[in-house]
């Protein structure tokens, strides 16, 4: 992942598009070789379905990648936003 003073202008754009295309569960992306999508709150089963729906339909392009993961970032479980980690084949 980058670092998190690098700018992620992906991540952004795909922050943005979430919620137009029916996933507002998240606050923010960043993107490197996985996804980390952050949301207010705890991570309930259903972000986590929200998260593999949205990981199998705009984070991943099914002709050449599959999404090997979808789980809560256990580092992140105490943190008054959580997140959600997405990956694909390493």
């Amino acid at each position: 992942m980058p670092k998190p003073e690098i700018l992620d202008p992906q991540g952004k754009a795909v922050a943005g598009a979430l919620p137009r295309l029916g996933f507002g569960q998240f606050t923010s992306v960043r993107q490197g070789k996985r996804f980390e999508l952050e949301v207010d709150g705890p991570v309930t089963p259903e972000v986590l379905a929200a998260a593999a729906e949205a990981a199998e339909q705009v984070l991943s392009n099914p002709v050449i990648e599959d999404v090997v993961r979808v789980a809560e970032d256990a580092a992140d479980a105490t943190a008054p936003s959580s997140t959600v980690v997405s990956e694909g084949p390493a």
